[in-house]
């Protein structure tokens, strides 16, 4: 039986070659740069209403629509460049996801302005280590904490939108601000950087 195989890992992974090289290699992994963190927002945001999955599957595509997720490139897009991401069936064409993501480009090259990088104005908010929490079980895993409602907050307020709390600790958890493996899972705690305090579980995930 293949290494893989036999390795304990969460169970939303289970099943699935995508998800599975997504949980080994990604999920929880701390990332910090911004043109990384751009691309887990945008697709965060592109999520909402659908499954992760599906999202992964169109992730080459997305790259390739917006510019390899160069926050510089698609804060310029101009109306002609909605109207062909709005006849690309290589992604989610939805008009008010597309618009956010223009949207949330601008924002963050005016947050970069003022904190010097969006990764500095993100991990803020975990105090710039790795979040590492003890959940048991999926249904253990919050949609939402206190960390997420604050970064929501503060990205609606600098003018990005598809930034609500729920989305906001998807985000989290995709670029290691918090760990969330389980504690069973041979990834957890090798996927973060440093211990600190854990997060307290609140509502179900949608992972």
């Amino acid at each position: 039986m293949p290494a893989a195989a036999t390795k304990v890992r969460c169970t939303w992974a289970l099943g699935d070659p995508l998800m599975m090289r997504y949980h080994d290699t990604e999920w929880g992994v701390p990332a910090h740069d911004d043109r990384t963190l751009f691309e887990f927002l945008l697709l965060e945001g592109a999520q909402a209403g659908l499954s992760w999955r599906t999202i992964l599957t169109k992730r080459e595509n997305y790259r390739r629509a917006f510019a390899g997720f160069d926050p510089q490139r698609v804060a310029r897009f101009d109306a002609a460049a909605v109207r062909r991401l709005m006849s690309d069936e290589g992604i989610v064409r939805n008009r008010l996801k597309i618009a956010g993501a223009i949207r949330n480009a601008r924002a963050l090259l005016d947050v970069r302005e003022e904190w010097g990088s969006f990764d500095a104005f993100v991990w803020r908010f975990v105090d710039g280590h790795t979040l590492v929490n003890r959940r048991r079980r999926t249904a253990d895993l919050p949609a939402s904490t206190a960390h997420s409602d604050a970064l929501s907050k503060a990205l609606k307020e600098a003018g990005f939108t598809f930034v609500g709390t729920t989305i906001c600790y998807a985000f989290m958890q995709a670029v290691g601000m918090v760990d969330d493996h389980l504690l069973t899972c041979f990834r957890h705690r090798k996927a973060a950087r440093r211990d600190v305090r854990p997060e307290r579980p609140s509502r179900g995930s949608r992972r």
